[in-house]
């Protein structure tokens, strides 16, 4: 409870300090609605990673498999195929990654961070595969539709497209005051990741494995079986945010779209107390974990707009460096709270 209180603390520090750097445009629904917006997509995919750190596990092929799901729901659109189909298939995409993934740590007995590590190289390189051309734009899909004389198809495209943008994304991207679905989307999913981890018995198996895997196993745990659905989980959280961006953005490039991307959402996990050594984290946590960066990015962009700051320092190389910062006093932080509760 106290490391939460501590991370609603920081952000209020935060969202204080934006209001003072910019107390105009930092108020405008127009900035609101972005910061929500990223916070929320980061929270879908925070909460992916936050059950596999719960296992004493780690996935650092999230911005891969989220750039690989964008470029792979465009691609299939522009084949042809039904938004909803498209959808479903790149879900089901990122669940084979997920079953990729367990099956060589549980089989193979390989660590999750070096099989992840590789995934992070391989799914990059498959966006790229089914992008050689670059860019991928869902928008000019319809017009290259209603070029090639078949305007009902064209028009079935973009009621479909249009539904599951509004459900998943908002109203229209130049509608200024649409609220950003998806924090819906990310509450919804929080309610149901949060009865799996601390309402069923599947996480308090979970937990278990984080704490100590050899006893979980000499307690009856299926270890293997839970490794897959976390994993699982994990991945097709991953491609979600995918099909988020792509209708977001309307058109990604494969080979930037999700780069570093995991970072935020483990620090976003370790933020909202999840430990690196498994065993603990909550998902409330996870949500206000994954509200930092973003927030955090959104206050430099408002600092570095400020003349003075303007002439002094250059803003962009800031942001990985306090991504790093962020990340490493969020361990600090987990560790010294351990050790206190030892003591």
């Amino acid at each position: 409870m106290k490391r939460i209180a501590g991370v609603i603390l920081l952000l209020v520090v935060l969202y204080a300090m934006l209001i003072w750097a910019d107390p105009i445009n930092a108020t405008r629904w127009g900035n609101i609605k972005d910061v929500l917006s990223q916070q929320a997509f980061f929270g879908v995919l925070t909460l992916g990673v936050g059950v596999v750190i719960v296992t004493g596990g780690i996935d650092l092929s999230i911005g891969s498999v989220v750039g690989m799901s964008a470029v792979l729901f465009g691609v299939l659109m522009k084949s042809g195929v039904p938004p909803y189909l498209a959808l479903l298939i790149t879900l089901a995409s990122g669940a084979v990654i997920g079953t990729i993934h367990a099956t060589l740590i549980t089989r193979l007995k390989l660590q999750p961070f070096l099989v992840t590590l590789c995934g992070l190289f391989v799914y990059r390189g498959l966006a790229r595969m089914l992008s050689p051309n670059g860019q991928v734009g869902i928008n000019s899909i319809i017009t290259d539709e209603q070029t090639k004389g078949d305007p009902a198809f064209a028009q079935t495209l973009t009621d479909q497209l249009g539904t599951l943008r509004e459900v998943l994304i908002g109203k229209t991207l130049e509608s200024e005051f649409a609220f950003p679905n998806q924090a819906i989307v990310l509450l919804v999913l929080a309610l149901l990741v949060g009865v799996l981890l601390h309402k069923s018995v599947w996480g308090r198996y979970w937990y278990a494995l984080g704490h100590n895997e050899n006893a979980a196993k000499y307690a009856g745990i299926r270890v293997e079986r839970n490794k897959f659905t976390v994993y699982i989980l994990c991945s097709t959280l991953a491609s979600l945010g995918g099909i988020l961006t792509i209708l977001d953005y309307g058109g990604v490039n494969p080979v930037s779209i999700g780069e570093g991307w995991e970072l935020y959402a483990i620090t976003g996990a370790v933020l909202g107390g999840c430990s690196l050594r498994g065993g603990e984290g909550s998902v409330v946590g996870m949500v206000f974990g994954a509200a930092v960066l973003p927030l955090l990015k959104n206050l430099i962009s408002f600092v570095g707009s400020i003349p003075w700051v303007m002439d002094r320092v250059k803003i962009d190389p800031v942001i990985p460096a306090l991504i790093g910062l962020t990340l490493l006093l969020g361990t600090i932080a987990d560790e010294s709270f351990r050790r206190r509760l030892k003591s």
